[in-house]
């Protein structure tokens, strides 16, 4: 099968697909959550002169495993030239798709013309997608925001015929402007009206925080998939309610007080087998607060975890608190 028909294939079944989050999803956290039925991942941003320079941690980040199908490989930068010239980096590794990072809002990345800060001059921006699509042949897709500012100066619609014309594969809308940041409802109007607008599919992404959200919407928007973020950092469980309601219509139960204990010691586990200790015990921690949710104790289990730094402490405090239960 060709690298376009395998895209094509993918974006066809509603995907559900872990967005590109610096520091979280790496190959143990894709792995993690395409076990939870994520349709597609992608990966860490990948910053394109890091990467050029042979930079040992953005070789690492575009490194795929047998077994890492169905990823996209996520690079920004604010020189064209050089986004090209990662791209065909990239697509050595043989991911699904090159995607680009037109939607980072954050001040030290944008300020620098990189991530939403093409969203300043879109012209410029579709020349860019344009040489990057010249020089892969893997599909290059775009993630981006409906604007830089206000309301009143939102160009995506445009754009995204604009970089449909010159052979973007997809495109994923996070549906707020640049300088909201986080803030504020995201408004899937945007994505509704930019997937009327071209024939490529548009990934809806902001504020889908449960399963029910993912299928509201698609409906509300009839995009061809959903793209979540935040939320899978503290519950990757999402992608499983969210292909049971989309494919079946059920709505699945919540995960057991076992089921969070039992994700907290296998994500501990490839962690430390991936980085060692103390560093795979750390880089864990951020998702503590949200596999042990509201179970009995939580608080505390969280207290004593976050000052362990040794893989069998940890698994050994939440083997004392299965046994409590």
């Amino acid at each position: 099968m060709s690298a376009h028909a395998r895209f094509t294939e993918a974006f066809a079944k509603r995907p559900v697909v872990l967005a590109p989050m610096e520091d979280v999803t790496d190959d143990v956290y894709r792995r993690l959550c395409r076990r939870l039925g994520a349709t597609i991942c992608v990966t860490e941003f990948v910053n394109v002169d890091m990467l050029l320079r042979g930079c040992q941690r953005a070789r690492r980040k575009v490194e795929l495993a047998p077994d890492d199908a169905l990823t996209g490989i996520q690079i920004y930068g604010s020189n064209p030239e050089r986004l090209a010239e990662a791209a065909q980096v990239a697509e050595a590794a043989q991911p699904l798709f090159v995607d680009i990072n037109c939607g980072c809002w954050i001040p030290k990345i944008a300020a620098r013309g990189a991530g939403a800060g093409w969203l300043r001059n879109p012209a410029a921006m579709v020349e860019m997608a344009a040489m990057v699509v010249r020089m892969v042949r893997l599909p290059v897709t775009i993630k981006t925001r409906i604007g830089w500012g206000p309301e009143s100066d939102m160009p995506i619609l445009d754009l995204a015929r604009r970089l449909e014309d010159v052979g973007v594969a997809a495109l994923t809308i996070h549906c707020r402007t640049a300088k909201q940041g986080h803030s504020g409802a995201a408004d899937w109007s945007w994505a509704a009206r930019a997937q009327a607008a071209v024939k490529i599919p548009v990934l809806v992404n902001g504020d889908i925080r449960s399963a029910q959200d993912a299928q509201r919407a698609l409906i509300e928007t009839d995009c061809a998939g959903v793209m979540v973020g935040r939320r899978a950092i503290e519950y990757p469980w999402i992608f499983r309610e969210s292909r049971a309601l989309l494919d079946h219509g059920q709505q699945l139960a919540a995960p057991t007080a076992e089921e969070r204990l039992e994700l907290c010691r296998e994500h501990l586990r490839a962690n430390v087998a991936e980085r060692g200790e103390p560093l795979g015990v750390q880089v864990t921690r951020r998702h503590f607060a949200g596999y042990l949710g509201d179970i009995p104790d939580a608080e505390a289990l969280r207290y004593a975890l976050n000052r362990c730094s040794s893989l069998q402490g940890c698994l050994d405090i939440l083997e004392q608190r299965r046994l409590a239960a």
